[in-house]
């Protein structure tokens, strides 16, 4: 089981941190992954993070940006964002998966709620 939280209303340059409580058997060995989607658009790949907590991945849409980071100890992966743009304006999911990390949603089989993020420029 997947919770995300911490979405809400920022200003376009504003931060935000997000998070994603990881629960279940095996959980802590999957690899998590951040995905945001806009009404009437794909779901994009934000970036991922293996079980170590080491290495995350970035979509360059996010680079330099975004920063992704696991609490093994908590089961929890968060995702700090910076210098946010309207463009940044989805809803963010985290999602799991009994495999490597990869960018393909369609290989995830594990997936929260989802949290609204809304930057106003």
């Amino acid at each position: 089981q997947l919770q995300a939280s911490g979405g809400g209303l920022v200003q376009a340059g504003g931060s935000l941190r997000l998070s994603c409580a990881a629960s279940g058997r095996g959980s802590s060995y999957y690899p998590l992954a951040w995905f945001r989607r806009a009404p009437g658009k794909e779901r994009e790949w934000v970036g991922v993070i293996g079980r170590s907590g080491l290495s995350p991945f970035y979509a360059d849409s996010v680079k330099g940006r975004f920063t992704i980071s696991r609490d093994i100890i908590k089961n929890t992966m968060y995702l700090q964002m910076n210098s946010l743009k309207p463009e940044d304006t989805d809803v963010y999911y985290c999602a799991a998966r009994d495999g490597v990390p990869s960018s393909y949603q369609r290989e995830y089989g594990y997936w929260g709620q989802g949290t609204l993020v809304t930057v106003s420029s």
